[in-house]
């Protein structure tokens, strides 16, 4: 694991949106994997059902977000651009801490595949996605 890259830069990850999403740090970066864990944090504006469930699209923009961390992880230069995401969501995610662990799977030209998952802080499986990026 590198700490080279876990500060964010303004470019590829503007404060605004990290703000925005709930985005709290870079647990971890592993370069020769392209995996990074992040944390998030699912604040009560997020809710719906009366302040128990973190709305979808946030956890969707969560995933998104961890995934573009993995590809500054395999290549701290580059940047990518979703092209699609599937998301499945396996369980209600409460307001709280999360963590999306999200990784490279392959690495192309200008097409890189991705999944994620995400997880509560006790390890319990929350969502899970998959993704094809174009790298800009």
């Amino acid at each position: 694991m590198s700490d080279r890259s876990l500060t964010p830069d303004e470019h590829r990850f503007p404060a605004a949106l990290r703000n925005a999403i709930g985005f709290v740090k870079v647990l971890e970066l592993d370069e020769a994997a392209g995996r990074a864990r992040v944390l998030f944090d699912g604040r009560a504006e997020f809710t719906h059902s009366g302040g128990t469930t973190v709305q979808g699209g946030i956890l969707a923009a969560w995933i998104d977000h961890a995934m573009a961390w993995a590809v500054a992880a395999k290549n701290p230069k580059a940047a990518v651009a979703s092209l699609e995401i599937k998301v499945s969501f396996v369980a209600r995610v409460p307001p709280g801490p999360c963590i999306c662990e999200a990784r490279v799977l392959k690495w192309g030209r200008s097409v890189v595949f991705l999944e994620a998952e995400l997880v509560s802080e006790a390890g319990k499986t929350l969502a899970s996605a998959s993704s094809s990026g174009i790298l800009v």
